[in-house]
């Protein structure tokens, strides 16, 4: 087991403008608590995390309307997210540079993923932490895929073979990942794994859960709802 801290990073710059809202979609509300509340707490929970640090646009006037006490004092909102996911994931990483050591392990989560629970998190320390590379949750792909053409219509249909649908967090060594967005440049990885990718890294895929949902839309608000309603009542 390795000796090494364990950081949750959140890039939460974004604002979301696929939902349609005019609050950034991190704080649209959820079970009474903005959204980005709930996926703080499965981190801060956790024994495993040393620290959770929230990476805000500096202009930011959300964060500070709500109350964050119940989640205890691991959280630490560094204000310095930039123009991308990519950018504000770098940007968070050379703010914490000076508390961070290149073997320390990194777990990026998107802010809008409020369904994260215990068990994935468990699951993914479990394959991970011996791990030369890193990895990821991921879900291997159950739809079919079609290939859009010309006018909206069908090109082909593509194999779904082996293909698996990434999900957060990504979890990689602090020095490791901090290279390669570097390497890679801040406009063009989706995700950390793909920067990872660029340096010649294989990452791990850690089996997911279909329930680890993005809120991305509307009425996946509503899907998250319902999700941690169910599990709130089982537990």
């Amino acid at each position: 087991m390795s000796n090494h801290k364990n950081y949750a990073l959140i890039p939460a710059a974004g604002s979301g403008s696929r939902m349609g809202a005019e609050l950034p979609k991190q704080y649209l509300p959820l079970l009474g608590k903005p959204m980005i509340h709930h996926t703080l707490s499965v981190f801060c929970v956790h024994p495993a995390v040393t620290r959770v640090f929230v990476v805000l646009s500096p202009d930011d006037t959300g964060w500070a309307q709500y109350d964050y006490s119940a989640l205890g004092d691991k959280v630490e909102v560094l204000r310095c997210g930039g123009a991308t996911r990519a950018e504000t994931v770098l940007n968070g990483l050379n703010a914490i540079a000076g508390q961070s050591q290149s073997a320390d392990w990194v777990l990026v989560h998107d802010a809008a993923r409020p369904c994260l629970s215990q068990e994935m998190l468990d699951n993914l320390f479990a394959e991970l932490l011996d791990d030369p590379v890193g990895g990821l949750l991921a879900v291997p792909v159950a739809d079919t895929l079609k290939r859009e053409g010309k006018n909206g219509r069908v090109d082909h249909t593509e194999p779904r073979a082996g293909l698996w649908r990434a999900q957060t967090p990504q979890m990689f060594r602090y020095g490791l990942l901090r290279d390669a967005l570097q390497a890679i440049g801040t406009d063009t990885p989706t995700d950390e794994a793909q920067a990872v990718e660029f340096l010649g890294h294989a990452p791990r895929l850690v089996m997911g859960d279909g329930h680890n949902l993005k809120v991305t839309y509307p009425e996946d608000l509503v899907i998250a709802e319902l999700l941690l309603n169910n599990t709130e009542t089982s537990t």
